[in-house]
């Protein structure tokens, strides 16, 4: 009888020994899904992203003379800005190859990008020395040429499929053999705004516009966040009312970005007539948006501290303020800030509720402040995905790369000052 159930029993343990193995088999099969698919996905961003980094540029022999520029023997700092650059530019295009038909003109002026004259203009005016002579620049090549410098574009494709003509690439197989076009690192890419031309757009505009618009979020949603959290967790008697309030914050927390553009839309712009576009009034829409995250996470970092905490405080003679903001605080201060980033962190890939308040504009100048024009990082990868020119299409790749980028570090840095500063009981 009891060999029988002795066997009986080990049968038992087996059967769930092996469904714990089994368990386990199927959890890291789904671990091993989802990483495959994480490496397919950061693996295509990624290696699409790659032409972005790097910009064709030729070399240009461009006549800087006062008369060819339209200057004065001694011009000042607003005719230097004002001369006429982008003739001297196509000029010097010009004399790149022998041609003179209106045709084979705008051909070769095609190889180079239309906003080429701007780094000449910036050239001569931070170093007027240049003047009075021909210099060799390097400027952009256009989106066309760049392609076939990479090797997206080839001459073995048939010339109705691509937009280089056969003459085209010989001239620029030309330019090759003569080390007068080359690729060098897309710094364009980091120190420009947006563009209607693929090769001379850029994400510091949109770079600038996320960063103000998370220094508005922080600025609001940290220290109110933080305070409602500690009233409702300390302070706040335990009512119906109390207890209305923490189911709204609990289902705001879930309530779809777009509904907080949509007020951002009613209320800051249509009634107390905001800055449209402007960090500003994104930052403060994200902040309603990421309030209800800051929340949650500092009640849950304050409610972890052990109530002997409180009791000895207490019992020491502390009020109950002093025993708040003197012991509890401090001891949750890593699972608020672990909270706080990342909601900044959601906050910063967040597009629905930019798009609302009129973010989506086509904004190429640098904004200086929060009341400024300007586009934030997703929207700016929203717009390059619509756009038709193939170049684009590497530049929402490498936007993604740089977005991820900032995502990681943010929730990097979430983890580190948890393990750093937390305390285990």
């Amino acid at each position: 009888m009891n060999k029988h159930t002795t066997e009986i029993v080990k049968q038992g343990l087996q059967k769930r020994y092996n469904a714990e193995r089994r368990f386990r088999a199927y959890g890291m099969f789904a671990i091993l899904i989802s990483v495959s698919f994480l490496a397919v996905l950061l693996t295509s961003v990624i290696g699409n992203s790659v032409p972005a980094f790097q910009e064709s540029v030729i070399e240009l022999e461009v006549d800087l003379s006062q008369d060819n520029l339209g200057l004065s023997a001694n011009p000042t700092a607003e005719e230097l800005f004002n001369g006429s650059y982008e003739n001297a530019v196509k000029a010097a295009s010009y004399a790149l190859f022998d041609i003179s038909g209106r045709k084979e003109k705008r051909a070769i002026r095609d190889l180079i990008s239309s906003g080429a004259w701007y780094s000449v203009r910036d050239a001569v005016v931070a170093d007027p020395s240049l003047l009075g002579k021909p210099q060799k620049l390097w400027v952009l090549a256009s989106d066309n040429a760049d392609l076939y410098m990479k090797g997206i574009v080839t001459s073995d494709m048939p010339e109705t499929a691509r937009r280089l003509s056969d003459q085209q690439v010989q001239w620029l197989d030309e330019l090759i053999s003569s080390n007068r076009i080359q690729k060098q690192f897309a710094y364009t890419f980091f120190t420009s705004g947006d563009s209607r031309e693929p090769e001379t757009a850029g994400i510091l505009a949109a770079l600038k516009g996320s960063l103000y618009t998370l220094l508005v979020t922080i600025l609001l949603s940290a220290p109110i966040g933080v305070m409602a959290a500690i009233y409702l967790e300390e302070f706040a008697p335990k009512n119906r009312l109390t207890d209305i309030i923490e189911v709204n914050i609990n289902n705001l927390a879930a309530v779809p970005s777009i509904v907080f553009g949509l007020l951002g839309l009613a209320v800051f712009l249509n009634f107390f007539e905001m800055p449209r576009s402007a960090p500003v009034v994104g930052g403060v829409v994200l902040s309603l948006m990421t309030l209800p995250t800051v929340i949650i996470a500092s009640r849950a970092a304050i409610k972890a501290v052990p109530p002997s905490i409180r009791d000895a405080a207490l019992g020491i003679g502390a009020s109950q303020i002093q025993t708040t903001f003197h012991h509890v605080l401090p001891l949750a201060m890593p699972g608020i800030l672990t909270g706080t980033i990342i909601g900044m962190a959601q906050a910063l890939g967040e597009t629905a509720p930019l798009l609302m308040i009129g973010m989506v504009a086509f904004i190429a100048d640098v904004p200086q402040s929060i009341t400024d024009p300007a586009a934030a990082l997703p929207v700016q990868i929203y717009l390059w995905a619509d756009s038709p020119e193939r170049g684009f299409s590497y530049k929402t790749s490498a936007a993604i790369v740089v977005l991820l980028t900032f995502l990681i570090l943010m929730n990097a840095a979430a983890v580190m000052l948890r393990k750093k500063f937390e305390r285990r009981w």
